[in-house]
């Protein structure tokens, strides 16, 4: 890879990515899966969740993605997760996003939190504020959409006791590429 892309590649995820994490940004993002129909049930019964209020994502040709999050457990803060993602494939363009991903029970809560974990290879089209994506695991094929901050949609079904949600907070990417989503987790 050039240097130049290279360069281009850590500006866009940065430019993304930099805005600062105050406890009021995951607050409010918590507010926004809380008030979206489909995400809003899991907080009641989900033993935990990992919420990132900016992922940002960037790519000409390879792409990189990166976010910082909080995890929670039981509704109490227990730690700090990062995610980053490299793909591969036609690409151009930059987004960010907000992510939730909710535990169904607490095996599924220590897997993701032992060390690192990591989501398969997923291929997706994003517009500016709504999305649609589909997702090729070890367990199967998923689909579905994401919409504006009121109307999060469930982009997978369970994937080891783990569904994830998005909410496109800006950006325009077109992507057909391959690439997975690695979480870094870090005790408080």
């Amino acid at each position: 890879m050039s240097r130049r892309l290279a360069s281009f590649l850590a500006f866009f995820v940065l430019a993304f990515s930099s805005s600062s994490t105050w406890a009021d940004d995951f607050d409010a993002t918590i507010a926004v899966f809380k008030k979206a129909s489909q995400s809003g049930a899991y907080f009641g019964k989900s033993y935990g969740y990992a919420v990132f209020p900016t992922i940002g994502k960037g790519g000409a040709v390879v792409g990189g993605a990166y976010g910082k999050g909080r995890v929670y457990e039981k509704g109490n803060y227990v730690g700090d997760i990062s995610v980053t993602q490299l793909s591969v494939g036609f690409q151009l363009g930059g987004e960010a996003y907000s992510q939730i991903i909710f535990f169904e029970d607490q095996r599924a809560f220590k897997e993701f939190t032992n060390g690192n974990f990591e989501f398969g290879a997923q291929a997706q089209a994003v517009a500016i504020t709504a999305g649609a994506s589909a997702a090729a695991t070890t367990t199967g094929s998923t689909a579905g959409a994401s919409g504006t901050q009121h109307h999060a949609k469930n982009v997978a079904e369970p994937y080891k006791g783990m569904t994830t949600f998005t909410v496109a907070k800006g950006g325009l990417m077109y992507e057909a590429s391959i690439g997975g989503q690695k979480f870094n987790y870090k005790k408080k």
